[in-house]
């Protein structure tokens, strides 16, 4: 790389061809990277050994076996060809984006370059807090996983700093001893998501979907959730909440956009919950972007968010939001446009549907697009972050 820019090295343990939210993010960072004059290089486990460049920058793969659940993955089992790959590259600095073997292989690579260790997604959060947080608490489960937060403090030692997608998950992670936290907040696609998109007949469209007569529609109130069917969204808490909230208010409707591993058991529950139209995935960004706009809140139940990206999408769409009271969520909300309630309890949820709807609409509506202004930012911001955060480690390193 020329004297400004630096060769940055990703070993990406779950990087793949038809791949979601992982695959999307690298291949912004690969772009981005080129884009600033920096050389972004991508490790990761694929069906044989070869090199491809892609997005301004390269993809090295590894050959690996398919992964036993998910063939469209494969395993990144092969130390000895990882480290190979970066003595070869000589990075300026590497990233580890995984807790398992990706890690723990860009650890223990013997070369001189920092090392920044990617922690975008909560394990516990997702899972066991998921399931025993509202027997346990919250606070409970993260002591009974202590073993894990070991683990992770083990394994984040060995970087120079611990990248995180918010401030709120590097106080946690400090909380838990892990060194070197470093906040560099996510962002979104701000020029799509606004109000000014909002759509009446696509508001009153959505609303017969759900069930509301046309004569209603001036009166009624419109949420929407945008959700992967995975135990960790909690819906079933957000079913049982819009039904308990609707008692009061029988002329709301929910849509939920989104698809995935629980699809029948979600259709199921959504067909039995009266006011809920299922939209399912639906890949057109811009549709998306006009149906947030032209709703009249969102309701949110995952309380394992790093960053809120629908929230964030919500927000800059003109949305005032009831959302759970922990979590990447919980960061983007603030009693000036949101109403919180402790995560999985139904109840809780519909009574602050209900406090949101109480309030003044038009001060919540300013504001929301207060927050969407200040508080929320773009993958621009955040890769012009990342890299000005690698530049400075490696300038670090250097003058050591």
């Amino acid at each position: 790389m020329g004297s400004s820019g630096i060769k940055v090295v990703d070993v990406a343990e779950f990087y793949a061809d038809r791949g979601g939210g992982v695959r999307t993010y690298i291949n912004q960072k690969l772009a981005h990277g080129a884009r600033l004059g920096h050389e972004v290089v991508v490790i990761a486990p694929g069906p044989e050994d070869g090199h491809e460049e892609r997005h301004g920058g390269r993809i090295v793969w590894v050959k690996g076996p398919p992964m036993p659940f998910d063939p469209r993955y494969y395993v990144l089992w092969n130390e000895k060809a990882v480290h190979a790959a970066l003595d070869r590259e000589q990075p300026d600095v590497v990233e580890g984006s995984s807790p398992w073997s990706g890690g723990w292989f860009a650890a223990r690579w013997k070369g001189s370059a920092p090392k920044a260790f990617i922690f975008h997604q909560d394990p516990v959060a997702v899972y066991p807090q998921t399931l025993l947080g509202n027997a346990l608490g919250m606070r409970r489960v993260d002591q009974l996983f202590g073993w894990y937060w070991g683990y992770l403090r083990r394994l984040a030692s060995r970087y120079q700093a611990t990248v995180v997608s918010g401030h709120w998950l590097a106080d946690k992670l400090r909380s838990f001893g892990l060194p070197n936290p470093v906040a560099v907040p996510f962002g979104i696609a701000k020029e799509r998501f606004s109000p000014s998109r909002r759509n009446r007949a696509i508001r009153s469209r959505l609303l017969e979907d759900c069930g509301i007569d046309s004569r209603r529609h001036d009166h009624a109130t419109l949420w929407v959730n945008i959700s992967r069917f995975h135990p960790e969204k909690r819906l079933g808490t957000l079913f049982k909440g819009f039904s308990e909230a609707r008692k009061r208010r029988p002329d709301m409707g929910l849509v939920i956009f989104g698809d995935g591993p629980m699809r029948k058991w979600v259709a199921k529950r959504a067909a039995a919950t009266e006011g809920v139209h299922l939209a399912g995935f639906v890949p057109d960004r811009e549709f998306i972007a006009d149906s947030l706009a032209s709703a009249d809140a969102m309701v949110h139940g995952s309380a394992a968010e790093t960053y809120g990206l629908v929230i964030a999408e919500g927000l800059c769409s003109g949305l005032p939001l009831v959302v759970p009271d922990v979590g990447g969520a919980a960061d983007l909300a603030s009693r000036d446009y949101a109403e919180v309630y402790p995560p999985g309890d139904a109840v809780a949820c519909a009574a602050a549907m209900h406090r949101l709807l109480d309030r003044d609409q038009a001060s919540l509506k300013a504001a929301t697009a207060e927050a969407a202004a200040q508080r929320v930012g773009t993958m621009d911001d955040h890769f012009d972050g990342l890299f000005d955060l690698y530049v400075k480690l490696a300038r670090e390193r250097r003058t050591a």
